[in-house]
């Protein structure tokens, strides 16, 4: 039997700590430290931990050449079997043809759905079956062309059924004074240097139409789930965010897409997985947007109701999940590192593409007077299951979502200036009669009131990491 190691591997000494009473008694800290090896593989779903034997076998088998079991000592023959089962430890099948797998458009090596798309909820199968899923997770690996730290980063850092509320509250980290009294005071506001006389003054120069849309920009927490969004509403936006403008046909199989936002290499590789709550014309449901179409592609109901889907998804977000239209930004990988192989920067343009594209999104809103939002603090692995994605080819980064706001505001939002709750409501009546038929003027130009406090509310909600605060 020929074997290899899987293509990306790390091995971390973990130190754990807990609470030792013996210790205590007998005069000690109260401490006991263990230390243990782990495996961190980026095609398998979790940790493993391994011995020393196994950690220095792991480390003397190549990733790329395959090795025969019969060199190898009887010690070190004896630790495969239980290093493949793990997935450490990759063996050759029979007949099993040795060309990388394309990663978006080939094998998955997740069971198939009766339309295509692969599963990602079945069960870990036993015996040859384990070690053909581990052989098929790597091959899809490898041909990603991931670079090594951002695979890892990328599948440990995947949430599943994680409530990021109950977590805020049972921590008593809800609000800004929260944070404040627990985690002491935050690093300055602003860097400064030198003295304030030694800076060179700019002019302030007098806003127009698109400054004042700027400075109503801010995060929607208080979603009016009851309301349907116009049909054409919700395509304006579609089209406005994700629409490709022009196509860029270099051959018959290289294609590029001229959109309204910026993207790493042209590659435009963020898809837009939709999850509709209530637009008019639209059943409730699960949805692919096409950019070159301006088509949206019903997908399978998920395994649950769709607004505990849309809650789990936000990983329990409350004040988000009422959006009539979730947005989930799902990069395919495959798509940027084509060019960009195993490039250390890649991963981090993928980030650069969805931030750009929420901006789009809530600047787009805003002009259409309705109210927006993005957070990355989701449960990929339960989105990940809800459509049918494979993390290794394709995989949710953020989800943001619009609609129209709600009558009243019992969530806090971050609104120092009142540009929302305060001259809002006029807008959003203009935004009614456009609907309706009738005519829809821009909001007038105006500045920041030179009164209006700059200090964040007591009660203004804590955001997990990646939910917008503004």
């Amino acid at each position: 039997m020929r074997i290899r190691r899987c293509a990306v591997l790390f091995l971390e000494p973990r130190e754990e700590v807990a609470f030792d009473l013996e210790s205590l008694l007998t005069g000690g800290a109260g401490l006991r430290r263990t230390r243990r090896w782990l495996a961190l593989a980026a095609h398998l779903d979790a940790e493993v931990e391994v011995t020393l034997e196994q950690r220095e076998l792991l480390g003397r088998l190549s990733p790329g050449e395959w090795s025969e079991t019969d060199t190898l000592n009887a010690g070190d023959a004896a630790l495969v079997p239980e290093l493949i089962d793990s997935g450490l430890v990759i063996a050759e099948e029979e007949g099993h043809a040795d060309d990388p797998v394309r990663g978006d458009e080939g094998r998955t090596g997740h069971p198939v759905r009766d339309d295509g798309r692969p599963r990602t909820d079945g069960p870990v199968r036993d015996g040859g079956e384990s070690r053909t899923r581990h052989r098929e997770r790597d091959d899809v690996l490898r041909a990603g062309h991931w670079w090594p730290p951002a695979a890892m980063m990328h599948r440990l850092a995947r949430w599943e059924g994680l409530d990021s509320v109950v977590s805020m509250e049972a921590n008593e980290l809800t609000t800004a004074a929260d944070l404040r009294r627990k985690l002491g005071p935050p690093p300055p506001h602003v860097r400064e240097y030198g003295d304030a006389d030694d800076r060179v003054p700019l002019p302030h120069v007098e806003g127009n139409a698109f400054d004042a849309m700027l400075a109503r920009r801010a995060t929607c927490r208080n979603f009016d789930g009851e309301r349907a969004l116009p049909l054409a509403l919700c395509a304006h936006m579609l089209q406005r965010v994700f629409a490709a403008r022009a196509r860029v046909r270099v051959d018959d199989d290289t294609v590029f897409l001229k959109k309204n936002t910026p993207s790493g290499g042209g590659l435009h590789p963020t898809e837009a997985y939709l999850i509709v709550r209530n637009v008019e014309g639209l059943a409730p449901g699960l949805y692919h947007y096409h950019p070159v179409d301006h088509a949206l592609t019903p997908l399978p109901a998920p395994a649950e109701p769709l607004d505990r889907f849309a809650l789990r998804a936000l990983a329990g977000q409350h004040w988000f999940s009422d959006a009539p239209v979730l947005a989930v930004l799902v990069p395919r990988y495959a798509r940027s590192f084509w060019k960009y192989r195993r490039h250390a920067k890649a991963y981090r343009a993928l980030v650069l593409d969805s931030g750009h594209l929420s901006q789009t999104l809530y600047l787009s809103a805003t002009e259409l007077g309705l109210g927006a939002f993005v957070t990355s603090a989701i449960n990929e692995v339960d989105i990940e299951r809800g459509f049918g994605l494979d993390p290794l080819t394709e995989g949710p980064l953020a989800v943001c979502g619009f609609g129209w706001r709600a009558r009243e505001m019992t969530t806090s939002e971050f609104d120092p200036a009142e540009e929302i709750w305060l001259h809002g409501a006029e807008t959003e009546m203009e935004v009614e009669a456009e609907a309706e038929g009738g005519e829809r003027t821009a909001p007038p130009a105006g500045d920041v009131p030179a009164d209006a406090s700059d200090d964040v509310p007591d009660d203004v909600p804590d955001d997990t990491p990646g939910n917008a605060l503004g």
